[in-house]
């Protein structure tokens, strides 16, 4: 949100000698996060108004004029211009050489220079609106039109920044740090806060009293969605410009201003934080009602957009159906009309949960619901009438009020809170006395009564939406007007009855470390909801996954159930950058307990767990490398990461996963993982282009980490072990945990084997039809001597005479 510091300064006097870096720091410490100053006057730098005094033919080009322009102090200066709307005696904005502007309003920004223009030297360059980034404040009615300053009286050379009442400062605030403080969502707010932080008095917005007595009525059939809803029915006006300086502030606050009617309504939500609309009276039959939406009813919004609309919107209605999406958007039957004139001005408060599943449901927010939708309190429709009925009888002198019905359905009852002065000074840290903690309290509108060591806290209206609801609150109100930084650094004292050991939290952080550092992997982090394209895609099915009620957007309605379609998405969004890499994601996963084995109908939170998921993915590798690749990276997790191992087997093949390439990862007899290669449809579906990709998924839940006490000691080998490759010829559906379980079984076939590692495979033209070519590294040592090359060669063909036996393997001969 942008704010004009000169806005400010209608309703609290800020000293002139204050530092704007010590109000952004002390804002920024106590209330939002200021997140930029900005001198608007810098942007206009070297900028001027000049005055047209000639204009002559180019002698070289058609489309060009040669204007003696006088830039102040006597000079006069040409300057080539092909601007269509270029006469005598015009003001125009002059950019000299050292100014910086965007040709035609696009690209990046250029340095203005002395030049020649098919051989005329030209001083600097006559602009057109958006070439300054005034294309919003003055938008052009054609193209190559320059801008035309002559409304504005001042002597040429004047700087653009005096003549266009840029002298001001721009304060930018980060919304996120004002999500649960709707009062600061105006000029108004913002200023009571500099009034309470530095003491000063706060300017007050008189109500606006109506003396008129019509039959217009307003009727609202539902108080919990609208709790207040003010009318003020108006002839009188009429479409015009509003006035330049109205314009003005509302373009600093990065709005467009369009004419007087609605720009008033713009003007007044900057400036109080309360949303206005104007509707055309003459489109309005009979009279107003606030109603929930008929299921299936039509509306069709300003935007043109065309909504069916469902039972649960809120909609402002006539006799004949919707005009308006409540505290959204107005609907184009009541659109003002180059025609208008007659008015129905609407203050209205909302209930803000309704108002964002409306808002998001529809794909549609705008500065009116984003408001709203952060519960604005209903007594701040006061302000919001009081200012737009001056603004209107300012603009329109021959105004008058023809009707006003003022419905306050749900009065808001303030929050009381009782705190314990004691338990305050314990909390803070510091002893602050009665009277310091009342004016604080007082100064932010708080009403405050303290007897003995209990202090009564009644929060003004403005904050008793939802933002003061407990003594913490209060708490925090006392120390952020302190001042956060007059708190002294204090030791405290705890202490520790007995060593706390988290296996689970250790061997959690070991994993990630192995992933990242061992295996090179990149650790990514997603959303804890999924893209709808990649639940299709991935899980085929939203059995048992939570749907969310207020999605983020209308494509992101799933909350996560598994790490993988997220992990494919980050894989589609990576695959233009790089074509080889590997990532992983531990996270929180979410489950219906309707659909599981925990579900208890008393449990209402769904069942969650932590899971670890992983993708490898690669355009360069082979599928057998990159399927070896992930399968090495599983099987020394457990090594490396000091847990009880697990192991590979096929029982139940992945909805995602290719019908070879795959594998379920069981710790004993529970299934708790899977991996495999994405198949050729699901990556076609996610979008994946050129890219194999191997998954992975692990219940981290049902990970067990080692005890200390089941480490054993093991010597070193005395004597030298050697390595001794054999290549035997197997089935060619022979698996080759089958193969090592047959090497290593309960019965060794020498007592000289350490150990087995699959090296290769091979199938090609030396090897018979359903046959494949497996080497195997056989591990050969005595703890008791060194062998002799007869005793390795013995116990290899004890190897290969039990692979023969078991397995029907041959050697391998050529």
């Amino acid at each position: 949100m942008k704010l004009s510091l000169s806005w400010i300064k209608d309703y609290v006097q800020i000293p002139e000698d204050m530092d704007l870096k010590k109000l952004a720091y002390d804002l920024t410490m106590s209330t939002v996060e200021v997140e930029d100053v900005e001198y608007l006057a810098r942007r206009f730098d070297n900028v001027l108004v000049g005055v047209i005094e000639k204009i002559e033919p180019h002698p070289n080009a058609d489309k060009l004029r040669v204007c003696k322009v006088d830039i102040g102090g006597g000079e006069i200066k040409d300057i080539v211009c092909g601007g269509i709307n270029l006469k005598e005696g015009m003001r125009v904005a002059v950019s000299c050489p050292g100014a910086v502007v965007r040709w035609h309003g696009e690209g990046e920004p250029v340095v203005i220079k002395n030049s020649k223009l098919r051989g005329v030297e030209s001083y600097g360059m006559i602009c057109a609106s958006d070439e300054i980034g005034l294309g919003e404040l003055f938008p052009a009615s054609q193209e190559a039109e320059i801008l035309d300053l002559s409304a504005f009286e001042v002597p040429a050379g004047t700087s653009l920044a005096d003549a266009l009442d840029m002298n001001d400062v721009l304060l930018e605030i980060d919304n996120k740090s004002m999500t649960n403080r709707p009062d600061l969502w105006g000029h108004y707010g913002i200023a009571r806060e500099i009034a309470a932080l530095y003491d000063l008095p706060l300017k007050k917005i008189e109500p606006y009293t109506a003396d008129v007595q019509s039959d217009f009525k307003v009727e609202i059939n539902d108080p919990d969605r609208c709790t207040r809803y003010i009318g003020v029915e108006m002839s009188g006006v009429e479409v015009k410009p509003s006035p330049y300086q109205m314009q003005n502030r509302i373009w600093k606050a990065g709005m467009r201003p369009i004419n007087a009617l609605v720009d008033i309504t713009n003007y007044v939500m900057l400036a109080t934080g309360n949303p206005t609309h104007a509707f055309d009276a003459d489109n309005i039959t009979d009279h107003i009602v606030v109603r929930h939406a008929v299921e299936g009813e039509k509306l069709i919004l300003l935007n043109d957009h065309e909504l069916t609309l469902c039972a649960d919107d809120l909609v402002i209605t006539d006799s004949e159906g919707p005009v308006a999406l409540a505290g959204v958007m107005g609907g184009a039957k009541d659109s003002i009309l180059p025609k208008t004139r007659r008015v129905i001005l609407e203050v209205a408060n909302f209930e803000s949960t309704g108002i964002r599943r409306t808002a998001l449901r529809y794909d549609t927010r705008t500065e009116a619901s984003s408001r709203y939708e952060k519960a604005v309190d209903p007594e701040r429709c006061e302000q919001a009438l009081a200012l737009s009925m001056q603004y209107f009888q300012e603009l329109y002198p021959e105004l008058t009020v023809t009707g006003f019905c003022d419905k306050y359905v749900k009065k808001l009852e303030r929050a009381q809170i009782d705190v314990s002065l004691a338990w305050l000074a314990k909390r803070l840290g510091k002893n602050l006395s009665n009277e310091v903690i009342q004016k604080k309290l007082e100064l932010l509108g708080f009403d405050v009564e303290i007897s003995g060591d209990n202090m009564h806290v009644t929060a003004p209206t403005w904050r008793s939406t939802g933002d003061i609801s407990i003594k913490d609150d209060v708490m925090e109100e006392v120390a952020r007007l302190y001042g956060y930084d007059n708190f002294e650094a204090t030791s405290f004292t705890t202490t520790f009855e007995g060593a706390i050991n988290q296996k689970d939290q250790d061997l959690l952080r070991r994993i990630k470390e192995y992933l990242a550092i061992r295996c090179g992997m990149q650790e990514v982090y997603t959303y804890p909801w999924m893209n709808d394209v990649f639940v299709n895609a991935v899980l085929q099915s939203t059995q048992g996954v939570l749907r969310l009620s207020t999605p983020p957007a209308p494509d992101l309605s799933y909350i996560r159930s598994s790490l993988l379609p997220n992990l494919c998405e980050a894989v589609v969004k990576n695959e233009r950058y790089f074509n080889d890499f590997a990532i992983f994601e531990e996270a929180q996963v979410f489950f219906d307990r309707n659909y599981t084995a925990a579900y208890d109908e008393t449990e209402l939170l769904p069942e969650q767990k932590r899971h670890i998921g992983a993708a490898f993915a690669s355009s360069v590798k082979d599928i057998t490398e990159l399927f070896r690749e992930a399968k090495g990276v599983l099987e020394y997790m457990p090594r490396y990461t000091h847990m009880e191992g697990f192991e590979f087997r096929k029982e139940e093949k992945p909805v995602w996963a290719d019908n070879v390439v795959w594998m379920n990862i069981f710790h004993g007899d529970e299934k708790i993982g899977d991996m495999g290669l994405v198949a050729k449809k699901v990556s076609m579906d996610c979008g994946i282009k050129n890219l194999s990709v191997m998954l992975f998924e692990l219940d981290v839940t049902k990970l067990v980490p080692l005890k200390s006490r089941t480490n054993r000691f093991t010597h070193l080998a005395e004597y030298p072990e050697t390595d001794y490759d054999i290549s035997m010829l197997f089935d060619s559906d022979a698996a080759w945990a089958d193969i090592y379980d047959a090497i290593m079984g309960q019965k060794k076939a020498s007592a000289l084997l350490k150990d087995a590692a699959f090296v290769d495979e091979y199938r090609g033209k030396q090897i018979p039809a359903g046959k494949k070519s497996v080497t195997i590294r056989l591990t050969i040592g005595s703890s008791e001597k060194t062998l002799t090359s007869q005793e390795i060669e013995s116990a290899a063909n004890q190897v290969m005479k039990k692979l023969g036996k078991k397995m029907g393997a041959e050697l391998r001969t050529q």
